[in-house]
């Protein structure tokens, strides 16, 4: 403690003495000798072993143990954590009888440590808890008394990690049928502990206030209180029943606090919802001890039936009902009609405040509970009751919600059904159930179709099933009696509903199909009621979520309002339900209602021509298509059938009611004129065919209407609703159908014969050309509908070119084509994702935000209007021209035009959806192409079209042309004529602004100039309102930015005048440049022309070759550093378009300067000052990295889509291409928050291993460009890493047979995941057989993360020493990552990796393939993408053969006959002369330097010759690389020997050749090994005489292991193994045991 003259410290008055003073200790606080100890009260960790102790104590604890522990009582977070970590792995690896010693300090430790406010501690401490368990066993037996109490808390940790850790321990410990054993043996000490923390302490007393603030301390308090109740909870489930009586009086004392009671109205929720799970529980348990304190318990639990907190709610109505069940006088104690039903009443009445699928179920169980004392009266109390549930329902929450609403609707059914049961033969009660609860539900619901979602109709018809089944049963009559009476009162009730709004003139839509679903559901049996649909039903979305006008149509639909895909997913059977199911007590009123209605219907149609009620009536008929309705349809109408009638068809009409409506009704209806929609009318039609006994008659049927009665364009409509129909809704057989189908064509053929102009006028071509053109324009038709449409449109214009009319074509073809306003609108329609691209690649400039569309969901299959237009149309001009029919009024290029726009709008997006990939690929195959309407008309003026529409409104059109010119549709000289006079160009308009810039990279260099000259005076004096504009600043700098970006401006001087100008712009408007400010209330015309500004000085960087003054590079540099600023400070807003475009080319500019100046060399670096380059590397640089490390962090941990070609994530290629520039110094400074793993074993500094934890998990990341800049990131640091293991690596490193060393743990844990993720995606296939990875697909992101982690693995091993390698080694072989590795090669690697698209090669020269060129990882270039994987599969494939030659040769050697031949013909043919060139010009270049040793290499043998010397000694040895190196074995031959010995001789050439063979590196390492290892010899160091080497021919040791009786030494791996081998203890020299 101190020298002896030192001066002592003020108050010590003794000299140090470590024993007496733990002697004074023993005495006065009765602590273990030996051991520091703080006093007694437990917030203290107490008995911490000391360094210096007692020496009967270093027995007992071992001095590593010792050290932990004492860390665990410091308090930083991330020491304890640490600790507890290695505290873990040492019980894991040290002997028993060694962690046996830690157990008496232990309690202490644990009770404190395991309510650490930090979690991640506290889940460490349970993670190391159970590996002690595992270790000791047993042996804790008599420590659990003091532990279980805080065990049982930890089980209950509010933190789950926490928690599951904690429950693994006690598993680990405890079998399930020994737990309640174990508890029942430490419930006293539990209880106490519990309790104590429930009654006596304080956020105080549980953490010092002087160290520790007071929100934390009362974070901790409340922790520890909720984990307690919970803990409690537990006790008494887990305890057996006969344990339960010695704890009453614990109980009892707990239960006699006020305080206790007090948790039930605590502020917060946690400790409330535990605190009611412990009443459940203490209920259940102990339910005697809960009726004791009634007055309490009742009112704790009823009084908080209001408490709406989701966390508290679940818990809460659980104790309600289990006090209820417990205490039966608890009403005796509240006020149950003042305190406790106004309160639920206000919850039910709200919808359950969000929780009703909490709430609902529980109200049955309540009110069945309910005595008849709280509920008297009772008429009133059910009747509020019900009436606040039914508010409950009407409350716009519960409407929007599916679950919740299903959950209210159950509850009020439930409570009735139960209410009615108890109150049946009491009338008022029945009245008041039927009359005033259920009827005007009812009613509600049949007015607002949200709440027929929620399966209303479905309990309904459910509970009426319910009543009829118990009438149908009951043996009591009386009760059958009731039930019938009840039943027929509702239904009485019901009709009266029904009737009043089927018998208004004007019925309400929304009623009248409430009506129409209320019935189908009724008519359903019970069997296929709710329980069957359950979970179906929830999904079903119906056609009155569209349009408004599609929805009043489609909602009369045969299916009673249903889609098509509501019908396919409720999957109802072909057939309507049979009614012969129901009970006759449904059976008859509903069928009365029915004709009732139906009879209503028909008189509101034949008085007034209500369409409204046809309608209803449709829908009607499609149910209950019966003989008897369609009766009450004829009413007293007597037959009026014409005589000319076949007699089979006379004999069906007076046999059949549906048959006789049919003529006497329908036929009238469907031929008239002035009706537009009559889908409805044919559904009608189906459902009285369906009331035919058989398919005979009703072809029967159908023949006479389509030969006779119906006209041509009812057929049509009969025809279109076959095609929108499936069979399932017709009804019809197929057979039917072709007749149809023939029937319309025959009419069409018999329509275009008539003579002279009469088809022109013919009513069903005018209704055929409308219906066509509203089938496009508006109805939603998917690729299959479409292609349906264009075969049908085939067949008729087919049929109409046999008229004699030959322009009835043209004619037909002008009545479907949209005028202009139409296709605008259409256009208009178009969603605007397609702007992306162009944006993006800057074809096109915009200073407005532009979404106005987008995808929905529900469009994912539809195909846009004006896509099915332009193929219809061009499709019928297909037919036309093949045929030479002359179209008016320039059709053709105006069709050939919007067809063009269609496919370029599909071209431009980013990912199109494979309904659009589709629609393209149907185009190509039915012929209706560009190149077929160009080959068959006259499509000059095509272009002065298109150009127009480019000049006026720019966009699209003007890509369309660019398009053109690139594919030579049209050439540069067509074009040219449009834009000889510059002049007209300006001033500018978004359309003429667009056209230049989509025609600049055609432009000759003349053109661009006198463009060029029209802007540079425009760009100058603008106001600051003109520089935004697109006739100001903004456009004309677009337009020289567009001639910028074809890298046709050399001139030097133009360029610096514009960056003068925009210098200008900054001085005189700075607050127009975005420098370091928020976004969000910025408008779109200053984001557009910074944006123009960014992209020029980015394109200036590049195209500028003349050197920049010192301002210029402060403006650039000063202007990209605030703008970085802007875009990351305003990340959240990426959403907004143009905010993410300016973004990107934000980072675009960053990138832009780290390019320039990463690629400075020393002749260039001339050019610029040394104050300049200082600046950027010190400041600038560092700046850039320091923003964009933590923002590429930060968009990385947002789960959203990941897309590389998505817009969104458009910013993450210039970014992470920023990012490959930062340098290694600024990577290892960075600021990142500090993360580190949890039982991460590293030797690694915390920085350090921070930046592998933050950066290795996102070579995972489903982007290819962050997994690229991660890669090029993480590689800078590979070289430094080996050092730290060096570092810490023992002298004695070679205690085991096989020592093994980790790579970096961060990246073989992100391996470990990969590897699961590939066998996932190869494993199945054969090694040899070649897998194409699709590009940018997800397989392809695993692929590249797995391949590039293993570069970087390789690139850490090729930077570390030998002997570290060794260890690597043995590691990679133990966990077989390699061997998988070589296997997915051998599945990614190409039969050919020759280079694609290289020039070819002169005849002698090798061709240039994936292992002999470079692979450069670049982020943008997306052309080669498709090599990606095969090239690095190759480069990774070349790197393990290069740096892992001995493991790669052992894996090959010990594989199968099939994989080892396919491996070595690969290598052999591609790989083998690559690498051996490489090692003989290493050899040859090679400037390493060897004392006595030389090195000389011949490349055209493949040998390299080594000829040591020492003394007198010349030892020459040759190396001949194998043809298939470096597989085969390298082989060592003799060159010169002077003074050596035979048998030294060959023992030298043996090691040697046993160095090359397993060593992991280059021939010169190998040699350099043999050399000190003959040096050693000469030096006097003895061989190993197991392996007759000095070095260890593996892990590069010395023989340090000497048997005691022969002095002889081994290395310790060569004794290990001839132990092992030998089944002996031994010296294999002297035989003597080997201590």
């Amino acid at each position: 403690m101190g020298g002896k003259n030192k001066q002592r410290t003020k108050g010590n008055l003794r000299p140090s003495n470590s024993g007496r003073a733990a002697e004074l200790l023993a005495k006065e606080q009765g602590t273990v000798p030996g051991f520091i100890g703080f006093g007694t009260f437990q917030s203290d960790l107490g008995y911490v072993p000391a360094v210096q102790g007692a020496e009967e104590i270093d027995s007992l604890v071992d001095s590593d143990f010792r050290m932990v522990l004492r860390k665990l009582s410091k308090k930083d977070v991330t020491t304890k954590l640490k600790a507890m970590q290695e505290f873990g792995t040492m019980c894991t690896e040290r002997d028993t009888e060694i962690v046996k010693g830690v157990l008496p300090y232990w309690p202490r430790i644990f009770c404190k440590i395991s309510l650490d406010h930090d979690r991640r501690v506290r889940e460490a401490t349970q993670q190391a808890f159970e590996k002690l368990i595992l270790k000791v066993k047993k042996h804790l037996a008599p420590y659990l008394k003091s532990l279980m109490g805080y065990w049982l808390i930890a089980q209950c940790d509010t933190y789950p990690p926490a928690a599951s850790a904690a429950k693994d321990a006690f598993e680990a410990a405890f079998p399930p049928s020994k737990q309640p054993e174990a508890i029942a043996f430490c419930k006293d000490e539990i209880t106490g502990v519990l309790q104590d923390h429930l009654i006596k302490e304080t956020p105080d007393s549980l953490s010092d206030p002087q160290t520790v603030p007071e929100e934390e301390r009362e974070a901790k308090f409340y922790r520890v209180v909720t984990c307690s109740l919970l803990a409690l909870k537990k006790l008494l489930c887990l305890l057996p029943d006969n344990e339960l009586d010695s704890l009453e009086e614990k109980f009892k004392s707990l239960l006699s606090q006020n305080k206790f009671w007090k948790y039930g109205k605590h502020s917060i929720p946690q400790i409330r919802s535990a605190y009611f799970e412990l009443v459940s529980a203490l209920c259940q348990r102990i339910p005697q001890l809960m009726k004791d304190e009634a007055s309490k318990v009742s009112a704790s639990v009823l009084l908080s039936i209001d408490d709406s907190d989701p966390v508290v709610c679940p818990a809460l109505w659980e104790a309600v009902l289990c006090t209820l069940a417990t205490v039966e006088d608890c009403w005796l104690h509240v006020n149950a009609k003042k305190s406790v039903f106004p309160k639920l009443s206000a919850v039910v009445r709200e919808g359950g405040r969000g929780l009703a699928t909490v709430i609902g179920p529980c109200l049955l169980p309540l009110i069945s509970r309910l005595p008849q004392s709280v509920t008297d009266p009772k008429l009133d109390f059910f009747r509020n009751f019900l009436a606040s549930l039914v508010a409950g329902l009407s409350t716009e929450k519960i409407k929007t919600s599916f679950s919740e609403c299903s959950a209210v609707i159950s509850a009020f059914f439930e409570c009735l059904r139960f209410i009615m049961q108890q109150s049946l033969g009491e009338e008022e009660i029945e009245e008041m159930l039927i009359n005033d609860q259920l009827i005007p539900v009812i009613d509600t619901v049949l007015k607002d179709p949200r709440l027929q979602d929620g399966q209303l109709l479905d309990y309904l018809a459910e509970t009426l099933s319910s009543w009829e089944a118990k009438a149908d049963m009951e043996k009591d009559d009386k009760i059958a009696q009731n039930l019938e009476k009840v039943l027929q009162n509702f239904w009485e009730r019901l009709s009266e509903i029904c009737v009043e709004k089927i018998s208004e003139p004007e019925a309400d839509v929304k009623s009248v199909f409430g009506v129409s679903n209320l019935l189908q559901v009724l008519q359903k049996p019970p069997k296929s009621s709710l329980k069957s649909n359950k979970r179906k039903v929830g999904k079903v979305r119906f056609a009155d979520e569209t349009s408004a006008s599609a929805g009043e149509s489609e909602a009369w639909v045969s299916s009673g309002g249903e889609s098509s895909e509501g019908r396919a997913s409720v999957a109802e059977p072909p057939a309507p339900p049979d009614c012969s199911d129901l009970s006759p007590l449904r059976k008859k009123p509903l069928g009365d209602l029915v004709c009732r209605l139906a009879e209503m219907s028909i008189n509101h149609v034949n008085d007034q021509k209500s369409e409204q009620h046809l309608r209803f009536l449709s829908t009607l008929l499609n149910s209950f298509s019966s003989t008897q309705v369609f009766k009450m349809l004829l009413g007293d109408e007597k037959h009026r059938i014409i005589k000319s009638k076949p007699l089979k068809i006379a004999k069906l009409v007076q046999k059949n009611p549906a048959v006789q409506f049919l003529y006497q009704k329908l036929i009238g209806w469907l031929n008239e004129d002035q009706r537009r929609d009559t889908g409805f009318l044919v559904d009608i039609l189906y459902s009285a065919l369906r009331c035919c006994d058989d398919d005979q008659e009703r072809k029967d049927v159908l023949d006479d209407l389509t030969e006779v009665d119906l006209k041509w364009n009812s057929v049509l409509r009969v025809i279109e609703k076959l095609c929108a129909q499936s069979k399932e809704e017709t009804h019809l057989p197929d057979f039917l159908v072709c007749k149809l189908k023939k029937t319309w064509l025959s009419g069409v053929d018999l329509l275009v014969r008539q003579a002279g102009r009469a088809g022109r006028q013919s009513a069903f071509l005018r209704l055929s050309a409308l219906w066509l053109k509203d089938q496009v324009q508006s109805s939603s038709l998917d690729i299959k509908s479409l292609q349906g449409l264009l075969s049908a449109v085939d067949d008729l214009l087919s049929k109409l070119l046999e008229s004699e009319d030959a322009s009835l074509l043209g004619v037909y073809i002008g009545s479907v084509m949209p005028d202009n306003s139409e296709w605008e609108k259409m256009r208009q329609a178009l969603p605007m994702q397609w702007l992306h691209r162009p944006l993006l690649e800057g074809r096109l400039s915009l200073n407005y935000e532009y979404f106005k569309t987008d995808f929905k969901e529900q469009d994912t299959k539809k195909l846009p209007s004006h896509l099915c237009t332009s193929a219809l149309l061009s499709k019928m001009i297909l037919v036309a021209l093949k045929k030479e029919i002359v179209l008016e009024n320039n059709e053709l290029e105006k069709i050939t035009a919007e067809l063009l726009y269609s496919l370029q709008w599909c071209e431009e997006l980013d990912s199109p959806p494979a309904f659009l990939t589709g629609f393209c690929a149907m185009l190509e195959k039915m012929e209706i192409t560009f190149d077929n309407l160009r080959g068959l008309g006259d499509t000059s003026g095509l272009l002065h079209l298109l150009f127009n529409r480019s000049m006026e409104h720019g966009t699209l059109w003007s890509l369309i042309i660019a398009k053109l010119i690139l594919s030579e549709s049209i050439s540069s000289e067509e074009v040219k004529q449009h834009y000889r006079r510059k002049e007209g160009f300006f001033p500018l308009t978004e359309g003429s602004m667009h056209t230049i810039q989509s025609l600049c990279p055609f432009l000759s260099k003349e053109d661009k100039k006198e463009f060029i000259a029209q802007c540079i005076p425009a760009l100058l004096g603008w106001t600051k309102e003109d520089l935004c504009s697109t006739n100001g600043g903004f456009g004309h700098l677009a337009i020289f930015n567009s001639c910028l970006q074809t890298r046709s401006i050399d001139d030097g001087e133009l360029l610096h005048g514009v960056l003068k100008i925009l210098m200008c712009w900054k001085r005189d408007h700075e607050d127009i440049f975005l420098f370091s400010c928020n976004l969000s209330e910025v408008s779109p015309e200053i984001l557009g022309v910074n944006i123009e500004i960014m992209r020029f000085l980015s394109l200036f960087l590049s195209c500028c070759s003349s050197p920049l003054a010192e301002s210029e590079w402060d403006f650039i540099m000063c202007s990209m550093l605030a703008w970085l600023e802007t875009t990351c400070e305003n990340h959240a807003l990426c959403s907004v378009p143009l905010v993410q475009l300016f973004a990107c080319v934000s980072c675009d500019l960053a990138c832009e300067l780290s390019a320039f100046f990463d690629s400075t060399t020393l002749d260039t670096v001339g050019n610029l000052s040394a104050n300049l380059i200082s600046e950027w590397k010190e400041f600038f640089s560092q700046g850039i990295h320091s923003l964009l490390l933590p923002l590429l962090v930060t968009v990385t941990g947002e789960s959203r889509d990941t897309s590389e070609t998505s817009f969104q994530n458009a910013m993450l290629k210039p970014m992470c291409e920023t990012l490959t520039y930062i340098p290694k110094d600024q990577l290892l400074g960075h600021r990142l928050p500090s993360r580190l793993v949890a039982g991460q074993r590293t030797n690694l500094p915390e920085h350090l291993q921070t930046l592998l934890n933050t950066l290795a998990p996102l070579l995972l990341f489903r982007a290819r460009p962050v997994q690229i800049a991660v890669y090029h990131m993480l590689y800078k640091l590979m070289p430094e890493l080996p050092q730290y293991d060096q570092d810490n690596l023992k002298s004695d490193g070679d205690e085991e047979e096989e020592p093994a060393l980790s790579p970096p743990a961060a990246l073989m844990s992100l391996l470990r995941s990969q590897e699961d993720l590939l066998e996932s995606i190869l494993g199945c296939v054969p090694v040899g057989q070649i897998v194409t990875i699709k590009p940018l697909s997800e397989d392809f992101c695993c692929v590249l993360g797995y391949l590039l982690t293993w570069k970087l693995i390789l690139t850490f091993f090729k930077a570390s020493s030998s002997q570290l390698r060794a260890l690597y080694s043995m590691y990679l072989r133990k966990t077989k990552s390699l061997s998988k590795l070589l296997y997915h090669l051998f599945r990614l690697m190409p039969e050919n990796p020759t280079c694609a698209g290289m020039a070819p090669e002169l005849a002698n020269k090798e061709p240039k393939t994936f292992f002999t060129e470079e692979l450069q990882l670049s982020i943008r270039e997306m052309t080669t993408l498709p090599y990606h994987i095969p090239h690095l599969a190759c480069s990774v494939y070349h790197m393990t053969l290069k740096d892992l030659p001995a493991m790669v040769r052992l894996w090959w050697n010990s594989s199968e006959k099939r994989v080892f031949n396919i491996v070595d013909r690969f290598t052999s043919k591609y790989v083998s002369s690559v690498l051996s060139f490489q090692e003989i010009s290493s050899v040859q270049t090679s400037t390493q330097l060897f004392n006595g040793m030389t090195v000389k290499a011949r490349a055209a043998t493949r040998e390299v010759m080594a000829t040591y010397t020492i003394e007198d000694i010349v030892i020459e040895l040759v190396i001949q690389l194998p043809p298939n190196y470096p597989l085969g074995c390298i082989a060592v031959e003799s060159g010169r020997r002077v003074g050596v010995a035979v048998q030294q001789w060959r023992n030298w050439m043996l090691q040697l050749s046993t160095y090359l063979t397993h060593q992991n590196g280059s021939i010169m390492e190998g040699l350099a090994l043999w050399k000190n290892n003959v040096d050693k010899r000469f030096e006097g160091v003895e061989d190993c005489m197991i392996c007759f080497s000095v070095i260890h021919g593996f892990n590069y040791s010395l023989p340090k292991k000497a048997c005691r009786t022969c002095k002889k030494k081994f290395h310790s791996a060569c004794l290990y193994k001839w132990f092992t081998s030998s089944n002996k203890s031994t010296c294999p020299l002297c035989r003597e045991t080997f201590f």
